[in-house]
Formats: structure tokens, sequence, C-alpha cells
């Protein structure tokens, strides 16, 4: 079969399109924001993807069309698609339709933390020789790919809650049904597509209400997660994250990359591993829970988790040059920009922090998070601003609310500003959920010398 994706490089999409090369489908693709690493993803795959939304990207027709939730009516993929009468699904509907079927559903939602939680559980199952299929919105570290298919009776999916496709609003998590779920977290995102909060515990509502009793709701004792419950459910539930909580971690070093797992009152383990942050070690627990749902033993996964290696663009460490420490984080919301710098600045003291921000995502573009921006990123020593064309407000509200930030519209000059200020144990924070015109690489090159 022929499937065409209109939308590849997105995270999901690109996803999509690797399970349907696994399954021995013709995949192509159209997409207009084309980067590392889905496209990298993509090339080395074999997977042609074509720059643009041009009708002749569809001749011949193919089998299927696979529409992501980027586009809308007028583009003229999507007019072609309906006016020749092809066959066309969302991503989401493909994927429950093509896979999910009798799996047992291990479904990691929640505001933030979603991929680097999905990519545990997926290791923690892969090291219990399970085996699990998987769909994760970035590429684990640990397996080199976003998404695979299996015949294991397992599968992990990253449950977005943004819509489907244009033609199904519903959040995308409502199509996979899952057995084991995990709700992180639940704040207001994605004001795009969402009116408010409530609009939001909505559909986190309508996914309680898919998960069979004989299932398991794993969930932070967040109030408004415990809202979204008080409206119905009708499964077992554990609570992570604090003192009360069923699953607890108690932290043996200050940036976390130390610390106790309690289940039941009742130490478990420890965990020792590469990754920092209080954010990471919930993430960690959320992930112990739903493994030990499906009958991975706690050491097991403890053990599991010391090994695992971080999503790409969470807090990596992309290079260092000459003392130059360089970051890149797919940071998109005041929350996970607050928590990745606070996780940082544990792990490196009082040495020098400079955090870099593109506000990308539909929200930051929209001015949702403008009074809590600069909150946010206080942690920091100080901060660099690029306003991009398309941002519909301006960022000097947030710069004069800090002590030391800079606004640029210039890529080449705030490289410059970074050289400038740069010295031996400075930590570069680089933040944004696109390319950012290829900074990191440009920066690295630029401290070697070699621009």
């Amino acid at each position: 079969m022929h499937i065409h994706i209109l939308g590849i490089c997105g995270t999901f999409m690109a996803g999509i399109a690797v399970l349907a090369k696994q399954m021995g489908h013709t995949v192509t693709g159209s997409d207009i924001n084309v980067y590392p690493p889905m496209s990298t993803q993509l090339e080395t795959l074999g997977i042609q993807c074509h720059t643009g939304y041009m009708p002749e990207h569809l001749q011949p027709a193919p089998d299927c069309v696979v529409i992501g939730n980027a586009l809308s009516r007028g583009n003229p993929a999507v007019e072609y698609v309906l006016n020749q009468g092809l066959v066309y699904t969302s991503g989401p509907q493909w994927l429950a339709e093509n896979i999910l079927t009798k799996k047992w559903v291990l479904a990691i939602a929640g505001t933030h933390g979603k991929t680097t939680t999905a990519s545990m559980v997926a290791w923690i199952l892969e090291t219990a020789q399970l085996s699990p299929g998987f769909l994760i919105g970035g590429i684990p570290q640990n397996f080199g790919i976003s998404a695979r298919v299996t015949d294991s009776h397992f599968f992990v999916v990253e449950a977005d809650e943004y819509d489907a496709a244009f033609f199904d609003k519903r959040s995308k998590f409502l199509h996979y049904h899952p057995r084991t779920a995990v709700i992180n977290n639940l704040e207001f995102d994605h004001a795009d597509i969402f009116s408010d909060l409530a609009a939001i515990q909505k559909q986190f509502h309508h996914l309680v209400r898919t998960v069979p009793s004989q299932g398991l709701i794993i969930h932070a004792p967040q109030p408004s997660i415990l809202t979204v419950l008080q409206q119905g459910c009708w499964t077992a539930t554990e609570t992570f994250g604090t003192e009360t909580s069923h699953w607890q971690a108690k932290p043996l070093l200050s940036d976390c990359s130390h610390f106790e797992v309690w289940y039941q009152r009742q130490k478990q383990g420890e965990i020792h591993w590469a990754l920092i942050g209080t954010h990471n070690m919930h993430n960690a627990l959320a992930a112990i829970a739903s493994s030990h749902h499906v009958g991975v033993s706690i050491a097991q996964a403890c053990q599991a988790l010391e090994q695992f290696h971080n999503v790409k663009r969470r807090l990596e460490l992309r290079g260092v040059v000459n003392g130059v420490h360089v970051y890149d984080d797919f940071a998109h919301h005041p929350t996970a920009i607050a928590t990745t710098l606070a996780g940082l600045r544990q792990r490196v003291g009082q040495q020098k922090i400079i955090a870099v921000l593109e506000p990308r995502s539909n929200s930051m573009r929209m001015g949702i998070y403008q009074n809590d921006l600069a909150a946010s990123l206080a942690t920091a020593d100080s901060v660099l601003l690029y306003q991009p064309d398309q941002l519909s407000w301006s960022l000097t509200k947030v710069a004069d609310a800090l002590p030391d930030a800079k606004i640029y519209n210039n890529i080449n000059k705030l490289i410059e500003s970074l050289l400038s200020s740069a010295n031996d144990k400075t930590h570069i924070l680089v933040m944004s959920n696109g390319d950012f015109q290829n900074l990191h690489q440009r920066l690295l090159n630029a401290l070697n010398g070699t621009i």
C-alpha cells in the first residue's frame, strides 16, 4: 500500500511514517518545515519527503493520505484530497486502526514530560525483554528511532492532547484506548485550540472514560487533575510525587541524579543516573509505576533507568568548547522552562547560565504566556530573547522584568553577544521547539572559530 503523509516532519507524523515503513508500506510525504532530528530519521529510512504541499505530490494517487493536524482547509494538498475523493485519515486514527488493536497500550499524557516519560517506559519494558512497540514525539537515545512496530503485546505511546486533524477536533489520545494511562501534570496550553483550562480538562476526562475498569490511571495529585477525576472515574488510580503518594522519590543528591524509590511506604530501590532535576525524578516514578502495572519488578525498572539516556532536545548537551557548554532544549511553556533551568542550576551550582529563548509555539506566538516568561527565566544569570518576525507581541515587557536581558531579531548578532559574554564554565541553554536557524551548531562553530 502507498501511504502519503501530509505534515510528515512533525514529531508525531514522522513516527507514523516510520511505523508504516516498518509494516512494509510504501511511504512518502510532504511538509514545509524540514529539519533534524525528524528529517534525518526519515532520510535514513529512505522515506521521500517533498517540500511544500503541492497537488502533484499526490500523483499518482496514493492508497491513503494521512493528514497531520497542522494542515487546514485551504491548503492546496488538502483541497486536492477532498476534490479528488482520495481516501484520507488522521494520524491517531491510522495508528489506532492499524497497530493498537488488541494491544496493551500504555499512554503517557500531560502538559509536560510526556516524551521523556514515554521513553523511560519503553526502555524499562525493553530491558525486561518485553520488546514493546512505541511511538514517541522525539528520538529516545537508547533506541535511536522515534517509533517501531514489534510483535509484542505492549505498545507505548506519547498521548498528546492536541487535536487529531482539521476534520477531527478531538484530542489525539482519545483514539488510543489505553489500559495503563499516565497523567503527569495538567496546565493550560495550546491556546490556539483550547479556550481555557476547563476545555483541556474536558478532553482529559474523555480520556479517563476510555480506560477500562481493570486498567490503571497513574497521576500526579495536582488539583487540575483531581478535578478531572472527580467528574467520574471507573478505574483504579495510583499517585506519585508527594509525601502522601503511592509512589515517592527521596533525593540523595540535590540535583536528583541519585534518589531512592519508595512504594506504599516501603523503600524499593535507588537510582543513580545521568538525568537531573525534580521533574525527571517524578517522570521516573510515573515510568516505574507504569512498568510495574504490566508486571516488571521495581528493582528491574530502577536498574533499567540507570542506563537510560534522555531524548534528544531535552537538555541535550550539544557540545563543549573551551569550557563553554551549549545545550539544546525543547522548552515551549513557562513551567517547562523553569523546571529545566532549575535542574541545570542544581547541577552547575553558581556557574554562569545564559538562557536563550525563541518563543515559537503557537501559544507563545499568541502571547498567552508573556506575563509568566520573566519569572520562568529568573534562574538564569542572563537572558537573550529572540524576536522572530512572526511573533505578534513585543518581548520588551519580558526583558524589562529581568535584571540582565536583551532582545535580538538577528541570529548573527545574537551569536556575537553570546561569544562576548561566554567564558570558561559558562552554560548556554538554547530553548525552542523549532530548529532556531541551527543556532546551536552555528554557535559551536563560532566558539571553535570555524564560522
